[in-house]
């Protein structure tokens, strides 16, 4: 006759008898067992490869469940978790530096009398410098007037290498002092810009927000770099 199929109780018995096996060949080594896609159970001292598409659980010495194993991703689901991991990250990084330039913000400007004195103090440098641009523009402007009242005399003949020289190099200096007053005049504008996103977040400050709560700190606008001027034909 066959045998006859073991009972509930008679299974279960053997599932201990092989914990104890493993535990009395192992010491205190963990137990891992799974059921396979066909719907078999199998257990091992070391994590089990044919159940890697699905979860193990991780037994203690005494059969008890000490955690469950998820299943291992694959390729795909390993690259979004990690640049899932990578963008946590860098908004953790954001915050830290978000809450460091908040508390540095607050330690420069206790209050908006601070910040209005530092925007006057870094506006009025570029307002000297755009003086002085302008001064010498207005400057090259009049030693030009008679440089071209001597070149109407040349009209329809060669003009003189000193004097073309003088009006080629009054142009260029010309041009160029053009050039940084525009800079200049730009660079008025981005000082205030920045100052005025940084007054807008120090008011939610000064009003009780929490240092880094407020989202990243746009960065500063940087200064325009000077163009190279333009040179125009000599006549």
């Amino acid at each position: 006759m066959p045998p006859s199929p073991l009972t509930a109780r008679a299974r279960t018995t053997v599932v201990g008898a092989v914990f104890a096996c493993l535990v009395g060949s192992a010491g205190a080594a963990p137990i891992y067992t799974c059921i396979d896609a066909n719907g078999k159970r199998h257990t091992s001292d070391r994590p089990i490869a044919i159940c890697n598409d699905r979860e193990q659980q991780e037994l203690n010495a005494d059969g008890s469940l000490r955690r469950r194993v998820p299943p291992t991703p694959t390729p795909d689901e390993r690259a979004e978790i990690e640049a899932r991991q990578q963008q946590e990250a860098l908004e953790r990084a954001n915050r830290v530096e978000a809450m460091r330039r908040d508390r540095n913000l607050l330690a420069r400007f206790p209050n908006e009398a601070a910040h209005k004195k530092a925007r006057e103090a870094a506006l009025e440098d570029t307002r000297k410098s755009l003086k002085i641009s302008e001064a010498r523009l207005a400057a090259l402007e009049k030693e030009r007037k008679p440089l071209l009242d001597e070149a109407e005399f040349y009209v329809g003949k060669p003009m003189p290498g000193k004097l073309k020289l003088q009006l080629d190099g009054n142009e260029a200096a010309t041009d160029a002092q053009k050039t940084l007053i525009l800079n200049q005049q730009a660079e008025l504008v981005r000082i205030n810009e920045n100052y005025d996103a940084e007054l807008e977040r120090l008011k939610k400050l000064w009003a009780g927000a929490q240092p880094g709560s407020l989202g990243a700190l746009p960065r500063p606008t940087p200064a325009a770099s000077a163009a190279p001027p333009v040179r125009r034909p000599a006549p």
